[in-house]
């Protein structure tokens, strides 16, 4: 350098100083915004990536889930059919007396109500509405608890509520066997089937 003059000193360092702002220039323009760019294309493939794999899980399982579907309507209607439908009042003493009979209880339940139609619970748009019956018998402490226990495992869309029990006032029953019988008054709530009126 000591042998150029200080007019291509000059030169030559403003030619420098420009090659390497230029370089800085494309570096960080082009380079730079590039390596951004690829970068941000990986990120958006792996996550197209990822949604195709679910996208194939959610289609390979489709399979399983049509399946589960269908058990799923199936019991429904299973349990649907067992619902209160039709007459309502004949509806309660048949299943009543069909319980009864099936079951072996020595429970008796002379006095059945009407049906009064209400909400099935506070759940907002329940597809079910509700009856409730009230019904008035007589049983031993033992048969009725039995009844009772058995009953609303036989039927899980049933609810017994407002139990009363109270010794029963009979004309005739002087013995001591028949002063231990109770009177019960209950309340029998169960769902009304939709799909069959």
């Amino acid at each position: 350098m000591k042998n150029f003059s200080k007019e291509k000193r000059d030169r030559l360092v403003l030619i420098a100083v420009v090659t390497v702002v230029a370089l800085a220039g494309i570096y960080y323009g082009l380079i730079v915004t590039q390596r951004t760019a690829l970068a941000d294309m990986g990120k958006r493939r792996l996550e197209e990536e990822a949604r195709v794999h679910n996208g194939q899980r959610l289609a390979e399982s489709l399979s399983q889930i049509r399946s589960k579907l269908e058990t799923s309507s199936a019991r429904l209607k299973s349990i649907e059919s067992g619902m209160a439908s039709g007459d309502m009042y004949s509806w309660i003493i048949l299943t009543m007396n069909s319980f009864k009979e099936n079951g072996g209880y020595k429970v008796e339940i002379p006095q059945f109500s009407r049906e009064v139609q209400t909400d099935a619970g506070p759940f907002a748009k329940f597809p079910y509405r509700a009856a409730i019956f009230t019904l008035r018998g007589t049983a031993y402490f033992h048969d009725f608890g039995r009844f009772v226990a058995d009953f609303e495992n036989a039927f899980p869309y049933i609810r017994l509520q407002n139990i009363e029990l109270e010794p029963a006032a009979s004309a005739n029953g002087n013995s001591a066997e028949e002063a231990e019988k109770l009177a019960f008054k209950l309340e029998i709530v169960p769902l009304i089937n939709p799909n069959l009126r």
